[in-house]
Protein backbone atom coordinates (compact mmCIF):
# COMPACT_ATOMS: atom_id res chain seq x y z
CA UNK A 1 0.00 0.00 0.00
CA UNK A 2 1.25 3.43 -0.94
CA UNK A 3 1.96 5.75 1.76
CA UNK A 4 -0.52 8.43 1.92
CA UNK A 5 1.12 10.65 4.69
CA UNK A 6 3.62 12.91 3.47
CA UNK A 7 6.12 15.79 4.56
CA UNK A 8 4.10 17.38 1.63
CA UNK A 9 0.46 16.72 2.88
CA UNK A 10 1.52 17.61 6.46
CA UNK A 11 2.76 20.93 5.66
CA UNK A 12 -0.65 21.56 3.66
CA UNK A 13 -2.40 20.67 5.95
CA UNK A 14 -0.81 23.14 8.44
CA UNK A 15 -1.69 25.47 6.22
CA UNK A 16 -5.33 25.42 7.62
CA UNK A 17 -3.96 27.77 10.63
CA UNK A 18 -3.08 30.70 8.60
CA UNK A 19 -7.01 31.52 7.69
CA UNK A 20 -7.83 29.60 11.43
CA UNK A 21 -5.57 32.53 12.81
CA UNK A 22 -6.83 35.64 11.36
CA UNK A 23 -11.10 34.08 12.26
CA UNK A 24 -10.10 33.67 15.78
CA UNK A 25 -8.09 37.15 15.89
CA UNK A 26 -10.51 39.36 13.20
CA UNK A 27 -13.59 37.54 13.75
CA UNK A 28 -13.64 36.48 17.12
CA UNK A 29 -11.75 39.23 18.60
CA UNK A 30 -9.71 36.68 20.78
CA UNK A 31 -6.04 37.74 21.67
CA UNK A 32 -3.32 36.21 24.06
CA UNK A 33 -2.19 32.62 24.58
CA UNK A 34 -4.74 31.28 21.58
CA UNK A 35 -3.82 33.59 19.04
CA UNK A 36 0.35 33.44 19.51
CA UNK A 37 -0.17 29.69 19.38
CA UNK A 38 -2.18 29.47 16.59
CA UNK A 39 0.03 31.79 14.40
CA UNK A 40 2.81 29.66 15.79
CA UNK A 41 2.01 26.33 14.28
CA UNK A 42 1.10 28.56 11.27
CA UNK A 43 4.54 29.66 10.49
CA UNK A 44 5.56 25.88 10.19
CA UNK A 45 4.57 24.74 6.96
CA UNK A 46 5.57 28.39 5.69
CA UNK A 47 9.09 27.62 6.93
CA UNK A 48 8.85 24.04 5.49
CA UNK A 49 8.73 25.84 1.93
CA UNK A 50 11.28 28.24 2.38
CA UNK A 51 13.72 25.53 3.18
CA UNK A 52 12.38 23.87 0.00
CA UNK A 53 12.32 27.02 -2.06
CA UNK A 54 16.26 27.68 -0.59
CA UNK A 55 17.82 24.06 -1.21
CA UNK A 56 16.32 24.55 -4.81
CA UNK A 57 18.17 27.66 -5.07
CA UNK A 58 21.53 26.54 -3.60
CA UNK A 59 21.12 23.73 -5.86
CA UNK A 60 21.91 26.44 -8.79
CA UNK A 61 23.85 29.12 -7.76
CA UNK A 62 25.72 28.04 -4.69
CA UNK A 63 25.45 27.94 -0.96
CA UNK A 64 26.86 31.30 -0.36
CA UNK A 65 24.20 32.71 -2.28
CA UNK A 66 21.47 29.70 -1.04
CA UNK A 67 22.48 30.85 2.45
CA UNK A 68 22.53 34.39 2.02
CA UNK A 69 18.66 34.38 0.51
CA UNK A 70 17.68 32.21 3.57
CA UNK A 71 19.06 34.54 6.03
CA UNK A 72 17.70 38.22 4.23
CA UNK A 73 13.83 36.37 3.65
CA UNK A 74 14.35 34.38 6.79
CA UNK A 75 15.16 37.53 8.59
CA UNK A 76 12.52 39.90 7.20
CA UNK A 77 10.25 38.72 9.66
CA UNK A 78 12.42 40.15 12.70
CA UNK A 79 12.72 43.02 10.75
CA UNK A 80 9.14 43.59 10.00
CA UNK A 81 8.77 42.87 14.27
CA UNK A 82 11.70 44.99 15.55
CA UNK A 83 10.15 48.08 13.19
CA UNK A 84 6.76 47.55 14.86
CA UNK A 85 8.28 47.20 18.13
CA UNK A 86 9.84 50.44 17.22
CA UNK A 87 6.98 52.49 16.43
CA UNK A 88 5.49 51.66 19.81
CA UNK A 89 8.67 52.21 21.89
CA UNK A 90 9.54 49.09 22.84
CA UNK A 91 13.67 49.43 22.28
CA UNK A 92 14.17 47.02 24.92
CA UNK A 93 12.26 44.33 23.44
CA UNK A 94 13.54 45.12 19.55
CA UNK A 95 17.56 44.93 21.16
CA UNK A 96 16.27 41.20 22.80
CA UNK A 97 14.82 39.81 20.11
CA UNK A 98 18.68 40.99 17.87
CA UNK A 99 19.71 39.59 20.90
CA UNK A 100 18.29 36.22 20.44
CA UNK A 101 18.61 36.30 17.32
CA UNK A 102 22.41 36.62 16.66
CA UNK A 103 22.67 33.86 20.34
CA UNK A 104 19.44 31.58 18.46
CA UNK A 105 20.96 30.80 15.11
CA UNK A 106 24.38 30.59 16.40
CA UNK A 107 23.54 27.86 19.35
CA UNK A 108 20.00 26.72 18.60
CA UNK A 109 19.84 26.53 14.95
CA UNK A 110 23.54 25.31 14.15
CA UNK A 111 23.29 23.12 17.56
CA UNK A 112 20.41 21.66 16.25
CA UNK A 113 21.85 20.57 12.50
CA UNK A 114 25.17 19.53 14.05
CA UNK A 115 23.28 17.04 16.69
CA UNK A 116 20.92 15.77 13.76
CA UNK A 117 23.02 15.79 10.82
CA UNK A 118 25.66 14.29 13.25
CA UNK A 119 23.63 11.28 14.39
CA UNK A 120 22.55 10.71 10.31
CA UNK A 121 26.05 10.96 8.95
CA UNK A 122 28.15 9.96 11.49
CA UNK A 123 31.33 10.02 12.05
CA UNK A 124 31.64 13.31 10.72
CA UNK A 125 30.54 16.17 8.54
CA UNK A 126 32.22 18.81 6.59
CA UNK A 127 32.47 21.90 5.35
CA UNK A 128 34.36 24.60 4.00
CA UNK A 129 36.58 25.78 6.74
CA UNK A 130 38.06 28.99 5.35
CA UNK A 131 34.63 30.52 4.71
CA UNK A 132 33.31 29.44 8.10
CA UNK A 133 36.02 30.83 10.10
CA UNK A 134 35.36 34.20 8.31
CA UNK A 135 32.07 34.17 9.52
CA UNK A 136 33.22 33.87 13.17
CA UNK A 137 35.47 36.54 12.10
CA UNK A 138 32.87 38.71 10.76
CA UNK A 139 30.78 37.21 14.15
CA UNK A 140 33.48 38.54 16.77
CA UNK A 141 33.54 42.09 15.00
CA UNK A 142 29.82 41.86 15.06
CA UNK A 143 30.52 41.11 19.15
CA UNK A 144 32.73 43.91 19.68
CA UNK A 145 30.58 46.36 17.94
CA UNK A 146 28.07 45.54 20.61
CA UNK A 147 30.62 45.82 23.53
CA UNK A 148 31.89 49.12 22.85
CA UNK A 149 28.87 51.43 24.08
CA UNK A 150 28.31 48.89 26.73
CA UNK A 151 31.70 49.98 27.95
CA UNK A 152 31.59 53.46 26.88
CA UNK A 153 28.27 53.28 29.09
CA UNK A 154 30.59 52.00 32.13
CA UNK A 155 33.27 54.41 31.79
CA UNK A 156 31.25 57.29 31.11
CA UNK A 157 28.15 56.77 33.21
CA UNK A 158 24.99 58.26 33.21
CA UNK A 159 24.20 61.28 31.61
CA UNK A 160 25.60 61.29 28.48
CA UNK A 161 22.30 59.83 26.55
CA UNK A 162 22.83 62.16 23.48
CA UNK A 163 26.58 60.75 23.05
CA UNK A 164 25.14 57.24 23.01
CA UNK A 165 23.34 57.55 20.29
CA UNK A 166 25.45 59.66 18.13
CA UNK A 167 28.21 56.50 19.19
CA UNK A 168 25.96 53.95 18.25
CA UNK A 169 25.11 56.11 14.89
CA UNK A 170 28.51 55.97 13.75
CA UNK A 171 29.05 52.34 14.71
CA UNK A 172 26.46 51.37 12.68
CA UNK A 173 27.94 52.70 9.74
CA UNK A 174 30.76 50.80 10.54
CA UNK A 175 28.86 47.52 11.06
CA UNK A 176 26.93 48.77 7.71
CA UNK A 177 29.74 49.27 5.30
CA UNK A 178 31.67 46.16 6.60
CA UNK A 179 28.50 43.98 5.45
CA UNK A 180 28.58 45.58 2.16
CA UNK A 181 32.28 44.50 1.89
CA UNK A 182 31.56 41.01 3.20
CA UNK A 183 29.05 40.53 0.47
CA UNK A 184 31.24 41.49 -2.22
CA UNK A 185 34.07 38.95 -1.47
CA UNK A 186 31.47 36.11 -0.82
CA UNK A 187 30.04 36.72 -4.08
CA UNK A 188 32.30 38.10 -6.24
CA UNK A 189 36.16 38.03 -5.65
CA UNK A 190 35.92 34.78 -3.15
CA UNK A 191 32.36 33.47 -4.95
CA UNK A 192 34.56 29.66 -5.04
CA UNK A 193 34.89 29.51 -0.71
CA UNK A 194 30.75 29.44 -0.64
CA UNK A 195 29.65 27.36 -3.77
CA UNK A 196 29.04 23.95 -1.47
CA UNK A 197 30.91 20.62 -2.18
CA UNK A 198 28.65 20.03 -5.07
CA UNK A 199 29.44 22.98 -6.46
CA UNK A 200 33.04 23.09 -5.50
CA UNK A 201 33.86 19.97 -8.08
CA UNK A 202 32.51 22.17 -10.83
CA UNK A 203 34.27 25.45 -10.08
CA UNK A 204 35.58 26.70 -13.07
CA UNK A 205 33.63 24.03 -15.11
CA UNK A 206 30.25 23.99 -15.32
CA UNK A 207 29.05 25.52 -11.89
CA UNK A 208 28.03 28.74 -13.75
CA UNK A 209 26.56 27.64 -17.07
CA UNK A 210 22.90 27.37 -15.98
CA UNK A 211 20.64 26.12 -18.61
CA UNK A 212 17.25 28.47 -19.48
CA UNK A 213 15.62 25.58 -17.12
CA UNK A 214 17.50 26.12 -14.67
CA UNK A 215 16.98 29.65 -14.27
CA UNK A 216 13.48 29.10 -14.54
CA UNK A 217 13.27 26.71 -11.88
CA UNK A 218 15.88 29.54 -9.60
CA UNK A 219 13.11 32.02 -10.63
CA UNK A 220 10.16 29.56 -9.39
CA UNK A 221 11.93 28.72 -6.26
CA UNK A 222 12.84 32.80 -5.96
CA UNK A 223 9.04 32.98 -5.86
CA UNK A 224 8.06 30.46 -3.65
CA UNK A 225 10.48 31.72 -1.16
CA UNK A 226 9.19 35.72 -1.29
CA UNK A 227 5.62 34.47 -1.38
CA UNK A 228 6.66 32.33 1.79
CA UNK A 229 8.25 34.67 3.41
CA UNK A 230 5.68 37.42 3.18
CA UNK A 231 3.42 35.47 4.90
CA UNK A 232 5.54 34.56 7.49
CA UNK A 233 6.07 38.05 8.38
CA UNK A 234 2.30 38.61 8.22
CA UNK A 235 1.85 35.60 10.37
CA UNK A 236 4.56 36.74 12.78
CA UNK A 237 3.56 40.36 12.98
CA UNK A 238 -0.11 38.64 14.38
CA UNK A 239 2.07 36.08 16.88
CA UNK A 240 4.20 39.16 18.02
CA UNK A 241 0.73 41.47 18.69
CA UNK A 242 -0.78 38.64 21.04
CA UNK A 243 2.95 37.54 22.51
CA UNK A 244 3.37 40.20 25.38
CA UNK A 245 -0.19 39.21 26.93
CA UNK A 246 0.44 35.38 25.96
CA UNK A 247 3.99 35.89 28.13
CA UNK A 248 2.76 37.77 30.92
CA UNK A 249 -0.20 35.06 31.15
CA UNK A 250 2.33 32.25 30.70
CA UNK A 251 4.17 34.31 33.91
CA UNK A 252 7.49 35.31 31.49
CA UNK A 253 9.07 38.15 31.69
CA UNK A 254 10.21 40.85 28.71
CA UNK A 255 13.61 40.21 28.31
CA UNK A 256 12.83 36.92 27.81
CA UNK A 257 10.58 37.58 26.01
CA UNK A 258 12.48 39.72 22.98
CA UNK A 259 15.58 37.36 23.80
CA UNK A 260 13.63 34.02 23.64
CA UNK A 261 10.04 34.07 22.30
CA UNK A 262 10.20 36.91 19.33
CA UNK A 263 13.99 35.89 18.16
CA UNK A 264 12.51 31.56 17.73
CA UNK A 265 8.93 33.29 16.18
CA UNK A 266 11.70 35.73 13.75
CA UNK A 267 14.07 33.15 12.50
CA UNK A 268 11.90 29.68 12.38
CA UNK A 269 12.59 29.58 8.64
CA UNK A 270 16.32 29.38 9.20
CA UNK A 271 15.75 26.87 12.22
CA UNK A 272 14.25 24.36 9.78
CA UNK A 273 16.00 24.87 7.02
CA UNK A 274 19.39 24.72 8.39
CA UNK A 275 18.61 21.41 9.94
CA UNK A 276 17.03 19.88 7.13
CA UNK A 277 20.53 20.55 5.15
CA UNK A 278 22.20 19.14 7.90
CA UNK A 279 20.01 15.78 7.51
CA UNK A 280 21.10 16.19 3.22
CA UNK A 281 24.42 16.58 4.54
CA UNK A 282 24.75 19.87 2.54
CA UNK A 283 27.04 21.55 5.77
CA UNK A 284 28.17 24.05 3.76
CA UNK A 285 24.86 25.50 3.07
CA UNK A 286 23.94 24.50 7.07
CA UNK A 287 26.66 26.90 7.96
CA UNK A 288 26.06 29.45 5.70
CA UNK A 289 22.22 29.56 7.02
CA UNK A 290 23.32 29.66 10.55
CA UNK A 291 26.31 32.22 10.52
CA UNK A 292 24.99 33.94 7.95
CA UNK A 293 21.76 34.68 9.59
CA UNK A 294 23.70 35.63 12.65
CA UNK A 295 25.95 38.57 10.83
CA UNK A 296 22.96 40.15 8.71
CA UNK A 297 21.32 40.83 12.10
CA UNK A 298 24.83 42.11 13.87
CA UNK A 299 26.07 43.92 10.70
CA UNK A 300 23.11 44.80 8.82
CA UNK A 301 19.65 45.08 10.62
CA UNK A 302 20.63 46.03 13.54
CA UNK A 303 22.40 49.50 12.25
CA UNK A 304 19.26 49.72 9.80
CA UNK A 305 17.18 49.55 12.88
CA UNK A 306 19.43 52.52 14.36
CA UNK A 307 18.79 54.49 11.31
CA UNK A 308 15.12 53.50 10.83
CA UNK A 309 14.75 54.91 14.40
CA UNK A 310 15.26 58.02 13.60
CA UNK A 311 12.38 58.60 11.72
CA UNK A 312 9.82 56.19 13.34
CA UNK A 313 10.31 55.56 17.05
CA UNK A 314 9.61 58.26 20.05
CA UNK A 315 13.58 58.40 20.28
CA UNK A 316 16.56 57.17 18.26
CA UNK A 317 17.74 53.61 19.36
CA UNK A 318 21.30 53.58 20.97
CA UNK A 319 23.63 50.11 20.67
CA UNK A 320 23.82 49.88 23.95
CA UNK A 321 23.05 46.33 25.45
CA UNK A 322 21.95 44.94 28.50
CA UNK A 323 25.36 43.25 30.91
CA UNK A 324 23.70 39.86 30.24
CA UNK A 325 23.11 40.05 26.30
CA UNK A 326 26.68 40.98 25.72
CA UNK A 327 27.93 38.56 28.23
CA UNK A 328 25.34 36.25 26.16
CA UNK A 329 26.89 37.21 22.32
CA UNK A 330 30.43 37.06 23.03
CA UNK A 331 30.21 33.74 24.64
CA UNK A 332 27.88 32.18 21.90
CA UNK A 333 30.41 34.04 19.19
CA UNK A 334 33.49 32.67 20.98
CA UNK A 335 32.03 28.84 20.82
CA UNK A 336 31.04 29.15 17.13
CA UNK A 337 34.66 30.19 16.57
CA UNK A 338 35.89 27.31 18.24
CA UNK A 339 33.71 24.87 16.29
CA UNK A 340 34.76 26.44 12.83
CA UNK A 341 38.30 25.92 13.23
CA UNK A 342 38.55 22.49 12.26
CA UNK A 343 35.60 22.72 9.43
CA UNK A 344 34.15 19.28 10.65
CA UNK A 345 31.13 19.18 13.28
CA UNK A 346 30.29 16.03 14.78
CA UNK A 347 26.49 15.42 16.99
CA UNK A 348 28.68 15.89 20.41
CA UNK A 349 29.45 19.53 19.40
CA UNK A 350 25.63 20.06 18.87
CA UNK A 351 25.39 18.80 22.61
CA UNK A 352 27.48 21.28 23.31
CA UNK A 353 25.83 24.64 21.24
CA UNK A 354 22.35 23.31 22.54
CA UNK A 355 23.79 22.89 26.30
CA UNK A 356 24.80 26.52 25.89
CA UNK A 357 22.08 27.92 24.57
CA UNK A 358 19.99 26.41 27.59
CA UNK A 359 22.04 27.26 29.97
CA UNK A 360 22.15 31.34 28.72
CA UNK A 361 18.30 30.99 28.31
CA UNK A 362 17.82 29.94 32.09
CA UNK A 363 19.51 33.11 32.92
CA UNK A 364 17.45 35.06 31.08
CA UNK A 365 14.19 33.50 32.44
CA UNK A 366 15.81 33.80 35.90
CA UNK A 367 16.81 37.48 35.11
CA UNK A 368 14.99 40.22 37.44
CA UNK A 369 12.90 42.69 35.76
Amino acid sequence: MKRFITIDNVLASLLVFIPIAFVMRYVMDMEGTPIFLTAAVSIIPLAGYMGRATERLADQVGAGIGGLLNATFGNAAELIIAILALRAGLQGVVKASLTGSIIGNILLVFGLAALAGGLKHPPIQKFNRTAASLGATMLVLSAIGLVIPAIFHALAGDGHAGIERNLSFDISIVLIITYVLSLVFSLRTHSHLYLGAAHADEYGDEAHNGSGKDRGEAIRALGLLALSATAVGVMSEMMVGSLEQAAHELGMTEVFVGVILVALVGNAAEHSTSVLMALKNKMDLSVNIALGSSIQIALFVAPLLVFISYFIGPAPMDLRFTGLEVVAVVLSVGIMALVCQDGESHWMEGVQLLAVYLMLGIAFFFLPV
